[in-house]
């Protein structure tokens, strides 16, 4: 018996037992298990509340972790979609700018309305892009054909001159700048019955952004400020392109006066520019015209080709 009562099994039993009974007991009112529970109950009271709290708090950490990581998740999905929304707007803005450039380019025709006018992306900008052939987007698919012996003008969106078509590709262009020193156009002052004078490009100049302006008539009256423009002469460039402004004038020598000319165009800043094609009739009249003699105001074909050669 005594090793019954000893057993563990047992003991365990006697207790779960006596547990059962105080659990029982003590839901009936007025039972004397009440008045024993209280002290039981507010000393194990500060346990319970610290491990009440202990919950919460953990609780409170992993939800706050939780919300945490789903608000960081957010601000870098809103911060994502504000990205795409400020490149969506610079695009935007862009593509506003250039429809704005390509529909003032609608006057170039207005004013020379006996070209056609093919417009045209720059693809290469190269360190030198002023003194280097440049080359652009458009060519004989476009219907930009060049034959032997011709030149095209090429103009920015505000009319300015760039510079001249030199060779043409399938698919794009190549053309010779105004700062280049193989390039060279009849000129005069923008003022009426002005003489005409001679601008091209002058390696001792280039660096600077600057033209020569030589062949100036002796009772021509220019000065820093004067406006220049194509005066026609020669057949490829129609008269009145705004080509720049004469920044210097050299008259120390009355018999050879030369001057120095910025152009008003910025190949730097450009993204497109516009070739001008003369109509059939133009063409013929022009070619006969280069047959005849080399105008004044352009490279000569041995030239052309050894301009080629050197860009290529």
């Amino acid at each position: 018996m005594k090793k019954f009562l000893k057993a563990k099994w047992f003991i365990v039993l006697m207790v779960v037992l006596l547990l059962c009974a105080c659990v029982v007991l003590s839901l009936v009112p007025g039972s004397p298990v009440g008045f024993i529970k209280r002290p039981v109950s507010a000393a194990l009271s500060p346990v319970q509340s610290f491990v009440r709290k202990s919950g919460e708090t953990v609780s409170d950490f992993w939800a706050a972790l939780t919300d945490g990581m789903a608000v960081r998740q957010e601000n870098q999905e809103l911060q994502n979609e504000i990205a795409d929304l400020k490149y969506q707007l610079t695009q935007n803005e862009e593509a506003a700018i250039r429809y704005e450039e390509l529909k003032d380019a609608f006057h170039i025709s207005d004013t020379f309305s006996s070209y056609d006018i093919f417009g045209a992306s720059i693809l290469s900008r190269e360190a030198d892009e002023w003194f280097s052939v440049i080359r652009i987007g458009a060519g004989e698919s476009d219907g930009v054909v060049l034959s032997e012996g011709q030149s095209y003008p090429v103009v920015d969106v505000e009319m300015n001159l760039v510079g001249r078509v030199i060779e043409t590709d399938t698919n794009d262009s190549k053309v010779l700048p105004l700062l280049h020193e193989g390039f060279a156009v009849s000129c005069k002052a923008n003022e009426v019955n002005s003489a005409s004078l001679l601008v091209s490009g002058d390696a001792s100049l280039k660096q600077d952004g600057l033209c020569m302006v030589t062949d100036i008539d002796e009772n021509a009256a220019l000065a820093p400020g004067t406006e220049i423009v194509t005066s026609g002469d020669g057949g490829l460039f129609p008269e009145g392109i705004p080509v720049g402004v004469i920044v210097s004038v050299d008259d120390s020598n009355p018999l050879d006066v030369t001057a120095t000319l910025r152009p008003y165009a910025n190949i730097g800043d450009l993204e497109d520019v516009f070739v001008m094609i003369p109509y059939a009739s133009e063409t013929d009249t022009a070619s006969g015209n280069e047959d005849a003699s080399a105008p004044a105001d352009e490279t000569t074909p041995s030239e052309t080709s050894e301009v080629n050669s050197d860009a290529s």
